[in-house]
């Protein structure tokens, strides 16, 4: 008997070969693209260097005097900037013409023979883009006087342009123009590696203009006399015959800020004043009458009895701070009250282990209930069991009281105002960023494209609101490049208030610190907040002492402290 063994081709053995032939292909594919984008960036390129040499050669053709760009220092007739195609290819073509001070006859003053303009150097440089981002070529060079060199009248202008680490900044752009000059100069040029360029021969006159600049950083400039404006700084430049006018000019990374506008978080309570059953969820054997609870009777009163509240609750819920009742509780009678979890609608009594004693009930107001997670217990409910061992009595209950916090509420379409320290001008103040800034519907303000720099906010001249907390505290430092948002929280405003916030000695903010404000009549305590500050309003123009406390810390303390309008104090706790 003769077995086969022929084998068929199997799903496994197709899938893999056409895998294989895949990768091949692709292979193919992607080396024939490769080998495209070189041949079109080589005959890119090769028509490039055919513009720079066309032009480099025709400025050589000119003579000395003439070779020059317009709108440049020196002068020409040569545009600065030109776009230009060339089979089928887009090319942009930029010049540039200045003069040198060569370094073999000595630099500037110890120039040998006093002449700093010795030859003229030409860049050309043509750029265009490829499927990889833009691509350039440059030719550099030089051209001497015929004979002997000869000084050229004006003076020198210098833009030095750094970072905001003081470093000197390659490639930025600088556009000077000054239209008093004949011809007019208006010139597009940029930084080299020492972030300088140096204009010999630059004509003598004044109102020169500079504006540095590069997409996705800042701007600096210079500025004109104005009437808003009388003593700009830096003001625009003065170029004087033989003298070297130097500016210096710093740009970084552009950066972004979001700020949040809130009302404050407020203390708030839900106060039962039992003139009616409203507010009460259940019960049994009690009777309401005239604002007061009493056990079902008399003669006789019933031996116990209880009512639980409505559930207890905030649509923003920032802290549960405390259980108050008022009672009555004559010999052989008793009230107890527990805390129950409402927060699923069906309410269950909280454990000890989150408030210690609840289990056996309180019987001395009030109740501490910050140590409860507002997270777990989004709403609360309070019962209270009346008993009495003598039926001819009842205890009363008149009031209760659960107090909480309030906040933070969005405040959308708020106006405020926001100021950087940098100034364009001074005999009046300038600054260069102060704004009125409004809210949007979310309560929220994004910048995005801001200058690096230490801003403040703060609150309209008209507003009725005040500041009673920002987080971080202002003002705040913007770093290049930085993305920072802040959290402003505000109050009615009142004639007089003092915003503390607490820092360790490193600079961090400290929360849960106590802050005690003092004097003769007053004697207010409040905790910084997580953002480590405390808030005083409605204060008198007077004297204030102040302790600053928390464990683990030496405490502070000052005196003659003076309030008036919005003050602010900032206190250093030391380590023990």
């Amino acid at each position: 008997m003769r077995y086969s063994r022929e084998r068929g081709v199997t799903l496994i053995d197709t899938l893999v070969g056409s895998a294989l032939m895949l990768v091949v292909f692709l292979g193919i594919a992607a080396a024939f693209e490769l080998s495209v984008e070189v041949v079109s960036n080589n005959k890119a390129r090769a028509g490039a260097i055919a513009l720079a040499n066309e032009r480099m050669e025709y400025l050589k053709s000119l003579t000395y005097p003439q070779i020059g760009v317009e709108g440049g220092i020196p002068a020409g007739n040569v545009p600065q900037l030109e776009s230009v195609a060339l089979n089928g290819v887009s090319y942009t073509r930029r010049i540039f013409v200045a003069y040198t001070d060569d370094p073999k006859d000595g630099l500037g003053a110890a120039d040998t023979n006093g002449i700093i303009a010795d030859f003229k150097t030409i860049r050309v440089e043509v750029s265009w883009v490829s499927r990889q981002g833009e691509r350039s070529v440059a030719l550099i060079g030089r051209v001497s006087p015929t004979g002997v060199e000869t000084a050229v009248p004006g003076g020198v202008l210098t833009i030095i342009v750094v970072d905001a680490n003081n470093i000197p900044f390659q490639n930025a752009q600088v556009q000077i123009v000054n239209a008093s000059t004949s011809p007019i100069i208006n010139i597009t040029t940029y930084t080299g590696e020492d972030g300088t360029i140096s204009f010999i021969g630059a004509p003598a006159a004044s109102n020169y203009q500079i504006v540095v600049s590069k997409t996705g950083y800042s701007t600096a400039q210079t500025y004109p006399v104005t009437t808003q404006n009388p003593n700009p700084t830096p003001r625009h430049l003065t170029v004087v015959n033989n003298q070297t006018t130097s500016a210096s000019f710093a740009i970084d990374l552009l950066a972004s800020k979001n700020i949040l506008t809130y009302k404050q978080i407020v203390p708030v309570s839900w106060t039962d004043p039992f003139t009616s059953d409203s507010l009460i969820a259940t019960s049994s054997d009690i009777a309401i009458s005239g604002g007061e609870v009493t056990l079902t009777g008399p003669n006789p009163y019933v031996a116990s009895g209880f009512l639980e509240s409505v559930a207890i609750s905030s649509s923003i819920l920032a802290g549960w701070n405390a259980l108050v009742w008022t009672d009555t509780t004559p010999a052989q009678t008793d009230i107890r009250y527990r805390v129950y979890d409402a927060t699923g609608g069906s309410a269950a009594l909280i454990p000890d282990a989150a408030l210690p004693g609840n289990a056996a009930g309180f019987s001395t107001s009030p109740v501490d209930l910050s140590g409860l997670s507002t997270s777990t217990y989004r709403a609360l409910a309070v019962r209270a069991e009346l008993s009495t061992a003598d039926t001819a009595v009842t205890p009363s209950l008149q009031q209760l009281e659960v107090s909480y916090d309030f906040g933070p509420e969005p405040l959308p379409n708020f106006t405020f105002t926001m100021r950087g320290n940098k100034t364009i001008g001074n005999s009046p103040t300038v600054y260069k960023y102060d704004s009125y800034l409004t809210s949007n519907s979310s309560s929220e303000v994004t910048l995005g494209g801001i200058e690096w720099d230490t801003y403040t906010i703060g609150v309209t001249s008209t507003s009725t609101y005040e500041i009673a907390e920002a987080c971080g505290p202002q003002p705040e430092t913007l770093q290049p490049g930085g993305t920072q948002t802040s959290s402003i929280y505000v109050l009615p405003a009142t004639s007089h208030s003092l915003l503390v916030d607490v820092r360790d000695s490193a600079g961090a903010l400290v929360s849960g610190a106590s802050v005690r404000l003092t004097r003769t009549g007053y004697d207010e305590t409040e905790m910084t907040s997580f953002c480590g500050q405390s808030f005083f309003s409605g204060l008198t123009s007077t004297a204030y002492s102040i302790e600053v406390t928390k464990a683990g810390y030496q405490p502070n303390t000052t005196s003659g402290l003076t309030v008036s309008g919005d003050t602010k104090l900032s206190v250093v706790l030391q380590s023990l």
